[in-house]
């Protein structure tokens, strides 16, 4: 897939529908075929069809699609005390959250927002209207940018060009994929002839887009993300029109509670799988902190960084091995909300966005809650410019803030403070692809391996990275691990 317009998007989203339907008619005998044969022979009550681990969106997606298609033989297994994977709510009181993981949602991601309204979750926009202060050094400007990060729509253009060549799910496949793939986007960029300004621009966009700055990221994988938002840069990189256009009331998170609290005791958390074993043979053996799981099917619903923790034997097959091995993790982030009595900076004109060309914040904006009951600013940080002491980091970005926003952001009634990196279980938010990656190790990501099944987000069609592409994956891998029940049946 390269550009895809209104009539793919409908198409694909009614296959996905008719799909969900298929499974549920067709998965249903082979699921009470599956138990009869257990109680028949006294196989065990402790084989169960499938086994997924990961309790993010991607896992939970699976574990409720295979329920709603009529397979109950199955369970979560989460590594952590909680679930929601890279999505997790700060709880403000009084029914008001922060993110500190992913949070929005945008036009194209359907997955995500199908899932959204069937769970009764309401969203509402992110907030942009007023003006966006620029820092550097002693300086600063104030400007209406109208939802947009201030893009130059001539660079923009020429990649849009090229993300239309570059299919979003498999960018290894692209015709000029070995050309691409031996840049960074700071490479290409190097050859635009922008001036310092416009340079600090990009090299903020490349960071909150992929984690790292323009050196290290790969330029086919720049193009690939492109490609997820219909090959427009702008869908990608702004807030109105865009994929940060939208939240979801509650908090992200909740998406994933609401999902664990209908599956009930199917989800155990702090459960980490430490090895795998006979992941060839018609039963797997999964060893985990809180005792052994046997398995017909295995949904690996987290990344690939993610899964060279776990000991498998046999071993896989090298390319498999090398790509996890390979894999980078070193994108962690670090996420920081301030609370104040109100949203004051709205009353002046300004929309609590700030972006630092020299200093800690890269990007600072307004996560108030809907009703603007109490005012929050939310901000990606860069961690070797933060103490990590919380008390001084918040004094630091406060004294920020109010040059930015005014005296009143000097006294805050709340601070949260989430760095992923010290996460035993996530370690890197967002996976920032290198040069040369793709195209060697591209090939290995999707196929599955005996009986187990790749899933999260980094294996999605489209939106891999974003919430939308870890539910489009959970889907998929339910409709596999059901499908290869009931050829197996």
């Amino acid at each position: 897939m390269t550009g895809r317009g209104n009539n793919n998007k409908f198409s694909r989203r009614n296959f996905l529908q008719v799909a969900a339907g298929a499974t549920a008619f067709t998965a249903l005998p082979a699921a009470r075929a599956f138990a009869a044969d257990e109680k028949a022979t006294g196989a065990s009550d402790h084989v169960v069809d499938v086994a997924i681990l990961g309790g993010g969106l991607a896992g939970l997606t699976a574990a409720r699609d295979l329920q709603r298609a009529g397979c109950e033989s199955f369970v979560v297994l989460e590594a952590m005390d909680r679930v929601g994977g890279r999505t997790l709510n700060h709880d403000l009181g009084n029914d008001q959250f922060s993110e500190a993981g992913g949070q929005w949602i945008g036009p194209g991601q359907t997955a995500i927002a199908d899932l959204t309204r069937e769970l009764g979750i309401g969203t509402f926009p992110t907030y942009y209207q007023g003006k966006t202060t620029f820092m550097a050094g002693d300086g600063q400007a104030s400007v209406d940018l109208g939802g947009t990060f201030g893009t130059d729509m001539k660079i923009a253009a020429k990649l849009d060009e090229l993300a239309r060549g570059v299919p979003s799910g498999a960018p290894w496949k692209a015709e000029r994929a070995a050309e691409l793939d031996k840049m960074s986007l700071g490479d290409w960029l190097a050859q635009q002839g922008f001036s310092p300004e416009d340079r600090i621009g990009w090299s903020i966009s490349s960071f909150l887009t992929g984690g790292v700055m323009p050196a290290k990221m790969g330029f086919l994988h720049f193009l690939s993300m492109i490609n997820s938002a219909d090959s427009r840069y702008d869908r990608l990189d702004s807030i109105k029109d865009s994929a940060q256009e939208t939240r979801i009331s509650g908090g992200s998170q909740v998406l994933s509670l609401k999902m664990a609290e209908a599956l009930g005791d199917k989800v155990r958390t702090a459960s980490p799988v430490r090895r795998i074993r006979d992941w060839d043979q018609s039963v797997v053996t999964l060893e985990t902190d809180t005792g052994i799981v046997h398995a017909r099917q295995i949904i690996l619903a987290m990344s690939p960084a993610m899964c060279q923790q776990i000991d498998f034997d046999p071993v896989l097959p090298t390319p498999r091995q090398e790509l996890q091995r390979q894999w980078p993790a070193h994108s962690p982030a670090r996420k920081v909300a301030h609370v104040y009595k109100k949203p004051f900076w709205r009353d002046k004109g300004l929309n609590g966005h700030i972006m630092q060309a020299q200093g800690p914040i890269f990007w600072a904006y307004d996560n108030s809650p809907e009703d603007a009951s109490t005012g929050v600013i939310n901000a990606f940080v860069a961690q070797s410019m933060l103490p990590a002491d919380h008390q001084q980091a918040e004094k630091i970005l406060s004294e920020i803030y109010a040059r930015a926003l005014g005296e009143e952001a000097l006294h805050p009634i709340q601070y949260h403070d989430h760095d992923w990196g010290q996460d035993p279980w996530i370690l890197s938010c967002v996976s920032a692809i290198p040069p040369g990656f793709w195209t060697q190790h591209g090939e290995a990501l999707h196929p599955s391996v005996g009986r187990l099944i790749w899933s999260g987000t980094e294996t999605a069609g489209i939106w891999a990275g974003y919430m939308d592409g870890a539910v489009r994956s959970g889907h998929r891998a339910a409709l596999q691990a059901l499908n290869n029940l009931r050829r197996s049946a």
